[in-house]
């Protein structure tokens, strides 16, 4: 239907991340002169990311309409949701909202990067509302694996949007209380433009597991490995498998030592804001361990995902400062790999087996997301007009897209859009009408954006091929070779062994200066080619292999 029928405007929904992968998270919603941020979360490199230590979202949209933007509303506490604020609050210091939990944990990174006094800040209840432009906001109780993780009602002049966040339904939490499903319900009748929801688990039939699940199964473990000491890796954001960790070390008697910055940090302020409770003098330190026998020990560490500088998988590879697996450890992973770290979390476990230590992994982690019957339960509820898949990988979307249609939901009315599309919708009409820039920015070392696909592909080029320097001097004027040509060989072959190989090179490279400056050729540009490309042909021909040429030409008075 055509616009000009209807005088209200759309509101303009535009992923900057969180599309087409699991992971860096973030959404922008535009309405004439406000917009808002939902989430600001980062990514973890891909294996052809070499060197690569994050990735965060680009900006540009936001700091271009800067004027505009209100706020960022933070759903929960995980790097995926808000890993990137440090970066980004340096372009668009505007303030953030989210409750209690995720705000301090938000404040600890704030702290790391001195941002702290310029970033203002605002603790929300779950039933608040904020008036942030022309958006209300509320802030819907959920359960994830985390506490204090929100859904979003965003009251637009256009309609109503419902943005889960990452949820599952937990009918038995840990901590807090139930999912507030008939929140959603009232909005369902009051009417639902859109209903962004999350598509992590999309793909697994049937209802996830309340996270108390895990709780009996620690109890068992603790019960059945008695003269041992127990190790436990998790995540350290997920604050109520802690608190289950801690509940079955009070129960067997055992003191609790906390290892991995991340998980100390979590603790302590997941204590102090109440969400952890500590039996009293249940924490030792780390020193104070050879004071106790083993099985008066558990230790929770970070590590799970086999992260090669986290606290567990330094003890596997015997380069931890102050703990040494021993034969008879009883080692815990309480997480799932996720899709991509496999083979470095079996390579922890197969480290630590080799130790002499017993490895469990079995049914010791439920996930923090939604199976399809809980997000069906969601579509049932709030009855949206549209659907807009979010949080996965393409195959993740396009499952999440069948589910909805299952759900009722006209085929025309589900949007599988990319990062970077800008969708309006209203009652009327719904849309993609243009696009913004929403590639990632790599993060490399104190480097922001220094390294793009062009650095990238000569890093894959170096990895793969090698790097041989031809370093030829030539005397001014005559352009006579004086000395050289060199050739330095580096990851290429040994060059000690391919003596042969290296003078032929040089013959090669002579070869081509003396074509040079018969021709009375004095460009060194084309000198350069002449040389890498005369040499690239003959290594081709003898060794099948494609190393990256650098040509240095000087000159001598």
């Amino acid at each position: 239907m055509k616009e000009e029928n209807t005088n209200k405007k759309g509101v303009k929904v535009i992923p900057l991340g969180g599309l087409e992968q699991i992971g860096m998270n973030i959404t922008a919603f535009e309405y004439e002169d406000s917009i808002i941020v939902v989430d600001c979360g980062l990514s973890f490199p891909e294996d052809e990311m070499l060197g690569i230590d994050l990735v965060i979202p680009d900006v540009t949209y936001l700091k271009e309409n800067i004027s505009k933007v209100k706020g960022f509303v933070i759903t929960h506490g995980h790097e995926d949701h808000i890993g990137s604020l440090p970066y980004v609050l340096k372009e668009v210091n505007v303030p953030i909202y989210a409750t209690k939990l995720t705000i301090g944990i938000i404040e600890n990174k704030l702290k790391e990067h001195n941002l702290l006094k310029s970033t203002k800040r605002k603790v929300i209840k779950y039933g608040q509302s904020i008036n942030l432009g022309c958006f209300r906001i509320e802030f819907i109780r959920t359960n994830h694996s985390i506490a204090d993780a929100a859904s979003l009602a965003i009251f637009t002049p256009a309609g109503i949007i419902v943005h889960t966040g990452d949820f599952k339904v937990d009918y038995t939490p840990v901590f807090g209380s139930t999912i507030d499903l008939p929140r959603f319900a009232e909005l369902g009748k009051k009417g639902v433009l859109a209903l962004l929801c999350e598509s992590t688990n999309v793909e697994r039939p049937g209802y996830t597991m309340s996270e108390r699940t895990v709780g009996k199964t620690f109890d068992n473990i603790f019960a059945e490995n008695n003269k041992n000491r127990i190790i436990v890796a998790t995540f350290a954001s997920n604050v109520d498998r802690i608190q289950q960790i801690v509940n079955s070390a009070e129960k067997y008697g055992r003191k609790v030592v906390v290892e991995g910055r991340s998980m100390v940090n979590i603790i302590a302020t997941a204590t102090e804001l109440g969400y952890i409770t500590m039996p009293n003098n249940i924490m030792i330190d780390i020193e104070q361990m050879k004071s106790y026998p083993d099985e008066k020990i558990v230790l929770i560490t970070t590590g799970s995902q086999g992260e090669v500088m986290a606290a567990l998988p330094r003890m596997a590879a015997s380069i931890h400062k102050k703990v040494s697996i021993k034969p008879g450890d009883t080692v815990i992973f309480s997480s799932t790999p996720i899709p991509g770290n496999e083979k470095s979390v079996f390579k922890v476990i197969n480290e630590l087996s080799m130790k002499g230590a017993k490895v469990i992994f079995q049914d010791t982690h439920v996930s923090g997301h939604a199976c399809q019957e809980e997000i069906k339960l969601i579509y049932a509820l709030t009855k949206p007009k549209y659907s807009i898949p979010i949080h996965g990988e393409y195959r993740h979307l396009i499952k999440h897209k069948e589910l909805a249609q299952n759900m009722g939901i006209p085929k025309d009315n589900i949007f599988v859009i990319s990062s970077g599309d800008v969708l309006e919708l209203s009652e009327e009409h719904a849309g993609v009408i243009g696009k913004v820039p929403a590639q990632g920015i790599f993060v490399d070392g104190l480097g922001v954006g220094d390294v793009g696909n062009i650095v990238l592909r000569d890093r894959q080029h170096l990895s793969e091929n090698g790097l041989l320097i031809v370093v030829v001097t030539l005397e001014k004027y005559t352009n006579q070779v004086l000395s050289g040509p060199d050739i330095v060989s580096r990851g290429f072959v040994y060059v000690r062994e391919s003596e042969n190989l290296m003078d032929e090179a040089r013959n090669v490279v002579s070869d081509a200066l003396e074509k040079c400056l018969s021709k009375n050729t004095t460009d060194w540009g084309k000198m350069k080619n002449e040389i890498k490309d005369s040499l690239s042909d003959y290594l081709w021909k003898k060794t099948k292999r494609n190393p990256m040429i650098l040509p240095i030409i000087m000159e001598v008075n």
